[in-house]
């Protein structure tokens, strides 16, 4: 039987169109430029891409986010921290009271120049949501590359040391999952302590929460599904795994995602496959209008079974019990 399109799949279920009901955080993409290259990963970021927010941009959002009194920044990329504009941009919005996050590939903190980067998002109260697939070396490296786990394990031991993830701290250090492979992450809450457990007593590392994230069959992923002969198998096994109760936390309904040039989208998914807002409404954060962006329709694509499928899946982890 042929997939559903997701958007008549929604109307199914009474959805003539989705629709945004606020806009609570702005996740802000600085770039694409990385020091890894994860097989996984959407925007094919890596250590030669050129796209990078620049200072008028920069100064946009933190314009836009003073105007709209927005309650949460979520600075991502390629690795946010290439920008060199980010420590401006982090103490520009750290002054406002807001809840800033930064999504760190934690290797980032061992290259040159960066080492001093615990201690300063320490000292702007950043919140940190830090990607390790898994808790076994031989998995990470084979995701990230050679030698990534070991790093990995530095800079958690770094963040530690600067405050970060340890009991009663205010320095949150979140831990963000996702498959190696074509298939769904286990459920949220029988992963946690078992990194909690493996973490600790075999590193000693100490986190606050484990995110999951189901991979999306774009960017590398989606070449690695195409080679492999398996990319409309793991569209039908999302379209097949549609929960519907995932629906009214999708992530695209209380965010707003601007790109490393200042356009705007429903997600960051959206922008890496340049899905832009639909027509009529705001393109760029120069134009940001939060009445108009806070109730828009989403734009929406078969991608979006990857957001619905089982737990459900966001930047904040799953939507729905296991």
């Amino acid at each position: 039987m042929p997939m559903l399109n997701f958007a008549r799949k929604l109307e199914n279920l009474g959805y003539d169109a989705l629709h945004a009901e606020a806009v609570d955080t702005l996740q802000v993409n600085l770039g694409w430029r990385c020091n890894q290259s994860c097989k996984h990963c959407h925007f094919q970021a890596g250590p030669d891409r050129t796209e990078e927010m620049d200072r008028d941009t920069v100064e946009a959002v933190i314009a836009a986010v003073q105007r709209s009194r927005i309650g949460t920044v979520d600075l991502t990329g390629g690795a946010p921290e290439f920008n060199p504009h980010f420590p401006h941009l982090v103490e520009s919005l750290a002054g406002l009271g807001l809840r800033l996050i930064d999504r760190c590939n934690l290797t980032i903190l061992l290259e040159p120049g960066l080492e001093g980067l615990p201690q300063f998002l320490a000292r702007h109260r950043v919140e940190l949501v830090c990607s390790l697939p898994y808790f076994q070396e031989d998995l990470v490296d084979r995701l990230r590359g050679p030698g990534v786990f070991q790093k990995s394990l530095e800079a958690l031991r770094r963040l530690n040391e600067a405050g970060y993830g340890r009991e009663g701290s205010e320095l949150i250090l979140n831990l963000m999952v996702n498959p190696a492979g074509a298939y769904f992450p286990g459920p949220q809450e029988e992963l946690e302590p078992r990194f909690r457990q493996e973490l600790e007593r075999r590193h000693g590392i100490r986190f606050h929460r484990l995110l999951t994230l189901i991979n999306m069959p774009i960017g590398r992923f989606r070449d690695f599904l195409v080679r492999s002969g398996n990319y409309q198998r793991y569209l039908d096994r999302l379209a097949g795994s549609f929960n519907p109760a995932t629906v009214p936390g999708l992530m695209c309904r209380h965010l707003l995602s601007v790109a490393w040039d200042g356009r705007l989208f429903d997600c960051d998914f959206n922008q890496a496959l340049d899905l832009p807002l639909l027509p009529g409404l705001p393109q760029t954060i120069r134009e940001f209008d939060l009445e108009a962006l806070s109730r828009r329709p989403i734009h929406l694509g078969d991608h979006c079974y990857g957001c619905t499928a089982g737990c459900g899946s966001s930047c904040g982890g799953s939507l729905a019990e296991g």
